[in-house]
């Protein structure tokens, strides 16, 4: 049988559906991909914004349609958030939610060998819950593995369903995530992500914590690079930061969360902090790995209910302050389910696209500025595909696009690049051989 999957939102649902492929590929079943035939199509949804849920609806009817005998699939974090109205989307024959995932393949063929004619198995995330082990031994469009090690989220902010969909926190035991770790490096992988819904929550619920983490990740052998993916500003400590540093398998790039850079708004989003605080982290970050060498990057909310003309030129101030070398900018979206979704003062939709089109502007001419200025560096490239030609796109250490003329190396291989100008999307490098 075959059976295609459709992922929207973040890397831990792109892992969590990668993870799925292979439980499917274990029994029997053959993946293809988006737009070919299937007998089973899934898709693993995204809750974030009411859009994501849409896309959700439109794949699946469209599914449907073209393949009426085909098992239609949902799950993720739509139908963990809102159940019944999940349930009752007549183009899903099975729904489940984010917490029992291996439960999918048994409820697929349920329907398939015609026992059910529907099957909903959402459960509840409950206190105490245990951490869903899914791992993955192969990543097919990658040289670097994405390893999840926690679930779930303690915040409570004012525009998120997050933790509605993913429930509390939960971490990954240890042994297991250094099992992974060990099986990766033997199929060849080099540099690893560690993955997950808060990532600096790790091991509260354990004893543990991320920095005992990376240090023991480090300690494997064939791994070569480490890299985390988001950090709550307001979670990480000077003993976790100096802990890191020491670290030398560390790749100094951080996603580290903002969403306005105006306090004002970071309250109403009920942030835990202020943007001098956050100032403080990143300043701090610099120090420790060195502030020509670290890079940060983000994530920042515009239009948010309130957020007046002042509040916005001072987010767009602070974001332009702090060199983010990527800002990802997103419109506020109103989410049904979440404090924000009844707060005063919401924009018009026209008003939020264009301040999110002037801070994209702003945050890009800063990142043009920053790339142009490391024309003559040395830095490292982990090859994502073979170099058969003399010209290959990839990224460097600090996620600049470079190209870089070496033919003849394979993916998977890490290259050492002089990098040159930039020429507003990519800097131009050469193999230092």
């Amino acid at each position: 049988m075959r059976v295609s999957f459709y992922t929207l939102g973040c890397k831990v649902n792109q892992n969590e559906t990668g993870a799925l492929a292979q439980l499917f590929e274990q029994h029997g079943f053959t993946v293809v991909e988006s737009g070919e035939a299937a007998d089973v199509y899934v898709v693993n949804s995204c809750t974030v914004t009411n859009f994501g849920d849409q896309k959700s609806r439109k794949w699946l009817r469209r599914a449907k349609r073209e393949n009426p005998g085909a098992v239609t699939v949902l799950t993720g974090c739509y139908p963990q958030a809102f159940p019944e109205e999940a349930a009752a989307i007549a183009e899903a024959d099975v729904v489940t939610g984010s917490g029992n995932r291996r439960s999918i393949l048994e409820d697929v063929m349920q329907v398939v060998n015609g026992e059910r004619g529907k099957v909903v198995d959402i459960r509840p995330h409950q206190k105490g819950e245990a951490f869903e082990e899914l791992p993955m031994d192969r990543f097919a469009d990658h040289t670097r593995a994405f390893v999840k090690i926690e679930d779930g989220c303690g915040r409570q902010c004012a525009y998120c369903v997050i933790p509605r969909a993913r429930g509390p926190v939960r971490s990954r035991s240890e042994q297991s995530i250094l099992e992974e770790l060990r099986r990766l490096a033997d199929a060849g992988y080099r540099e690893v992500v560690l993955t997950a819904i808060s990532l600096l929550s790790y091991g509260r619920d354990t004893g543990t914590c991320l920095a005992d983490l990376v240090e023991r990740a480090a300690g494997v052998e064939g791994i070569e690079r480490i890299r985390l993916g988001s950090l709550d500003p307001d979670l990480l400590t000077d003993r976790d930061i100096a802990r890191l540093a020491a670290v030398d398998k560390l790749c100094p790039q951080f996603h580290l969360s903002l969403q306005s850079g105006c306090s004002k708004t970071l309250r109403a989003m009920r942030r835990p902090y202020t943007a001098e605080q956050y100032a403080a982290v990143a300043d701090k970050l610099r120090a420790a790995f060195g502030a020509g060498n670290v890079s940060l990057t983000t994530d920042v909310i515009v239009g948010f209910p309130g957020e007046t003309e002042e509040d916005f030129v001072q987010s767009m101030a602070f974001v332009t302050e702090q060199k983010f070398l990527k800002v990802h900018v997103f419109p506020y979206s109103r989410r049904e389910g979440t404090p924000a979704y009844d707060y005063p003062g919401q924009l018009p939709e026209h008003e939020k696209e264009a301040r999110s089109r002037r801070m994209t502007d702003a945050v890009e001419a800063v990142r043009g500025r920053l790339a142009q200025a490391m024309a003559g560096q040395q830095a490292e490239v982990l090859l994502e595909t073979p170099l058969s030609s003399t010209l290959f796109t990839g990224y460097t250490r600090q996620y600049l696009p470079v190209v870089v003329n070496a033919p003849g190396h394979q993916s998977g291989d890490i290259l050492r690049v002089v990098l040159g100008e930039w020429d507003g999307k990519r800097c131009r490098a050469a193999a230092k051989e």
